[in-house]
């Protein structure tokens, strides 16, 4: 009886060092990734709200693109979100409804020459009050 619990104990070995290593890069990249992209998704959810918070707002029918534009990017501005510049938002009126179209692109450098590319495109339809 004892010698079965022996000859069990033998085969019970922890992980290599080989595998923990493996698995200290996995995670460690994952980690990289996710302090790397994480702001870019945090600052595009920040300017989705910006931008549909304006819906409803009172003389948005009454405003031109330029207005409507300032206005998101005065939004931006207390939020800290620099990185949208005012070419990458779009304005169309029609009557009582305005088209807001924002599309941009996100660059980071990951590690040494590997860059990721988010891009990011969004259009909202709004009336004013």
């Amino acid at each position: 009886m004892k010698q079965n619990s022996l000859s069990s104990m033998t085969r019970q070995t922890g992980a290599s060092a080989l595998t923990i290593m493996i698995m200290v890069l996995f995670f460690g990249g994952l980690l990289t990734l996710g302090i790397k992209l994480g702001p870019a998704y945090v600052d595009d959810k920040t300017i989705s709200e910006a931008v549909a918070s304006i819906d409803g707002t009172e003389g948005l029918s009454n405003m031109g693109p330029a207005q409507i534009r300032s206005l998101i990017n005065k939004r931006l501005i207390v939020n800290n979100v620099r990185s949208l510049k005012a070419e990458d938002i779009t304005v169309e009126k029609s009557g009582n409804t305005a088209l807001i179209k924002v599309e941009y692109e996100v660059r980071n450098n990951l590690f040494r020459n590997v860059d990721t590319i988010i891009h990011f495109k969004h259009e909202y339809e709004m009336t004013g009050k």
